[in-house]
């Protein structure tokens, strides 16, 4: 399956420039924080798919990509500049940004280290590394879960909102990405 972004600091730079549009400085380890809920929800949004080529690894805080943390040490490097981002990746970052942004980097650590892969992961020690396929498995399954009470909302749906547009006659209406489920081949017996 194809990644959606070529780059992680393309990931960055947008969730750079919307803090800056909201006037936000935002810290290092929220956008540590934002990059990996963003890895992890596309990854159950898009049925496997992965936002970015990302390795995310412990530090004594919790999730961070070790690539950008390198790049960034010193602050947003001046001699790279980020490509254009599809619709669909804007929009879903967007949702993210609208979700998540609001925390705080201690309100999104201390929320994020809780869950099984960081938690799992900072147990056995600094650096290690968070596997891509536990993340997709704990999110799917927490999204799985939340959307069986017909009373919950299921965090996936809050940052894929639907997208308001006009139809043909000026009314406002909803429109949503078509996301079929995967076919499971049956079994020759």
């Amino acid at each position: 399956m194809p990644i959606a972004v070529k780059s992680c600091l393309d990931v960055v730079f947008w969730i750079s420039d919307q803090a800056l549009n909201d006037r936000e400085y935002i810290q290092p380890q929220k956008l540590h924080r934002l990059l990996y809920l963003s890895q992890a929800y596309f990854a159950v949004a898009y049925h496997g798919r992965k936002l970015m080529p990302a390795t995310f690894v412990t530090d004594a805080f919790g999730p961070i990509e070790p690539t950008v943390f390198h790049a960034f040490a010193f602050g947003r490097p001046t001699m790279i500049e980020g490509n254009m981002l599809s619709e669909q990746v804007s929009h879903f970052l967007d949702g993210i940004w609208r979700r998540y942004g609001p925390y705080t980097a201690d309100q999104l650590t201390k929320k994020i280290v809780e869950h099984a892969p960081v938690a799992l992961a900072m147990a056995k020690g600094i650096n290690e590394e968070i596997p891509f396929a536990d993340m997709v498995k704990y999110y799917s399954e927490e999204a799985a879960a939340r959307n069986k009470p017909a009373s919950s909302v299921d965090p996936i749906d809050q940052v894929l909102k639907p997208r308001m547009m006009r139809s043909q006659s000026g009314k406002p209406v909803t429109v949503a990405a078509w996301k079929p489920k995967a076919i499971v081949p049956k079994k020759d017996e």
